[in-house]
């Protein structure tokens, strides 16, 4: 880079700072700046989708985390831990972490031949720990449907970000209550300055030649167990 084109660079960096600093002074004293933003999301179940029960948003849902190549499993509330226990045996996983605030831990954990490690806020596990796991288990905070995204934000039933990304494994609990159509609507049911994990099926990119690759950014394989209500 030439002496003018750096100058030039350092003149238009010091602009863009100078504006946010100018910003930042005109808000109200311990207010960020953008926390006032009007957020009118055009909602797509306003447009195409009015009528749409929660059987559909969960069909949709379904549809949705399948095309991903998610691995999707619907049961009873009184199936929740026979079902992620068979999805664990099916892939062999015998030490697994779970998070402490899972509904269904204690009857998950309550069978052998599985080594359990229990995540929480006040003992979170190391992530060499969590690098050494073949799998964990989580809740959701919200599910949407038409985009086959699960939302995670670190609360009890589903550990910090790390304990759902370092993992090769993840069993995430989806509950039929907390699917929606947009994301809109999961936004206003979502506390945004929450840590948020939006989890669009197992971790994957390619490169120029579209060379599919798993697990660069979090877990190869996605079991997502789907909670209907009745």
């Amino acid at each position: 880079m030439s002496t003018r084109d750096a100058t030039a660079s350092a003149a238009a960096r010091e602009e863009v700072l100078g504006r946010l600093r100018q910003a930042h002074a005109a808000a109200p004293p311990g207010d960020w700046p953008y926390a006032q933003l009007t957020r009118d999301y055009r909602e797509p179940e306003e447009r195409t989708a009015a009528g749409l029960d929660r059987s559909a948003r969960l069909e949709l849902l379904v549809d949705r985390l399948v095309d991903y190549k998610a691995e999707v499993r619907e049961c009873a509330p009184a199936e929740v831990a026979a079902t992620v226990r068979a999805r664990l045996d099916a892939r062999g996983a015998r030490r697994v972490g779970v998070a402490a605030g899972l509904p269904e831990r204690e009857a998950l954990t309550a069978g052998d031949g599985v080594e359990w490690l229990v995540e929480s806020a006040d003992d979170p596990l190391p992530v060499d720990v969590l690098d050494g796991v073949d799998a964990v288990v989580t809740g959701s905070a919200v599910a949407v449907a038409l985009t086959g995204t699960i939302v995670l934000d670190a609360s009890a039933d589903q550990g910090r970000r790390a304990f759902t990304l370092v993992p090769d494994h993840h069993v995430c609990v989806v509950r039929e209550a907390d699917v929606v159509h947009g994301v809109g609507e999961a936004l206003r049911r979502l506390d945004t300055t929450r840590p948020l994990t939006w989890v669009s099926g197992p971790s994957a990119t390619s490169d120029i030649e579209l060379d599919r690759v798993e697990g660069v950014h979090g877990p190869r394989v996605l079991d997502v167990v789907v909670v209907r209500d009745s």
